[in-house]
């Protein structure tokens, strides 16, 4: 079914204007940018994810409402960028034009306002849009429509502000599918951010399975490409109550053995292979292992990934900050040492 181009009325974008005023220095908007995706990327890690929150049905239905400190203690503990997983699709009309909530957008542009005040490079997605994965063809429309309001509101965003398109698509939105809707996406987002640094992930839960299934558009190369990495899962989920079963796994370890050390490189030496192919900047937008690991090997994985992720250029951010997986405790406002230390390495 061929598709009909979105257009956002007028009348949407102008309240959406009026609500939210921009207040970026216009001297380094997208239009005027020159730095190329490499360049950003080198400059995006240290990362951490703000998860748990805007990507919730309602920010603190699970555990974490984001205070405007929290910027300010990232950015004091040595991070250089934060991503910010937004479940847009909670908050916008269920019918054509698809409108996102008023309030909601201005919660979150007060967010990222605040992460590039404190100088943090900031990463915004499309995440947890579940009705996509099990009916893409029937939220088509509404996806794309929520990136033309997106796009619209943040155009003259400096370039420290990077879009990511969707988080690791799944289940019926098959790499094929994804192949297809992706492109669409991006050609919405280059009609108000032609220089926007645009990040894209791969279907198949964001994994390394589907990375060569993906299809990059030749004449778009200002792309970084975004790989989820949580392996063995049997550790780094070990008594996560929201998969069935993990409770078996309680007690599994990570001591840097020999077999343990080569199967991680072997992972990063296939995503390096890929990158170095196509050309493309790589972000590993998530990794990281549920608290309910002894910290010893938690703090032993995390620094692997991290000194992997230095010696390839690739960027990186940690899941997540101050819930299940978190590094930071909020509610007596200390960071874990050891997690610290494993992330924050000498720069």
């Amino acid at each position: 079914m061929q598709m009909v181009k979105l257009i956002l009325p007028l009348t949407i974008l102008a309240v959406l204007m009026f609500c939210c005023p921009d207040t970026t220095n216009e001297k380094d908007t997208p239009e005027t940018n020159d730095m190329d995706p490499f360049e950003i990327n080198s400059q995006m890690y240290p990362g951490i994810n703000l998860g748990n929150a805007l990507e919730a049905p309602e920010e603190g239905d699970w555990g974490v409402t984001i205070q405007d400190d929290y910027f300010q203690i990232i950015k004091n503990a040595g991070f250089n960028h934060v991503r910010i997983p937004i479940r847009w699709s909670a908050h916008a009309a269920i019918d054509t034009p698809y409108t996102v909530d008023v309030l909601f957008m201005n919660r979150v542009k007060h967010i990222i306002d605040l992460a590039l005040i404190n100088n943090l490079y900031t990463v915004i997605n499309i995440h947890h849009y579940e009705e996509i994965f099990q009916n893409p063809a029937g939220h088509k429309d509404r996806f794309l429509a929520l990136w033309h309001q997106i796009g619209a509101i943040f155009r003259d965003y400096p370039s420290t502000l990077v879009f990511e398109i969707l988080n690791e698509p799944h289940d019926n939105f098959t790499s094929e599918l994804w192949n297809q809707y992706f492109p669409e996406a991006l050609n919405i987002i280059r009609e108000t951010n032609p220089k926007r640094t645009v990040i894209i992930g791969t279907a198949g839960w964001g994994g390394i399975n589907a990375l060569e299934q993906l299809q990059l558009p030749a004449d778009d190369d200002n792309l970084i490409v975004t790989i989820h990495y949580y392996e063995p899962f049997t550790f780094t989920h070990q008594g996560a109550e929201w998969v069935a079963g993990t409770e078996a796994w309680l007690g599994t370890t990570w001591s840097a053995t020999l077999n343990q050390v080569t199967n991680m490189k072997n992972h990063f030496d296939q995503i390096k292979a890929w990158a170095d192919e196509h050309n493309r900047p790589i972000y590993l937008g998530e990794f990281g292992a549920y608290g309910r690991a002894d910290i010893e090997s938690r703090r032993l994985w995390t620094g692997h990934i991290v000194s992997l992720c230095r010696q390839y250029n690739f960027s990186w951010a940690y899941w997540e900050f101050c819930s299940g997986f978190g590094a930071y405790d909020a509610s007596v406002g200390e960071w874990n040492p050891q997690l610290l230390s494993a992330l924050i390495q000498a720069q």
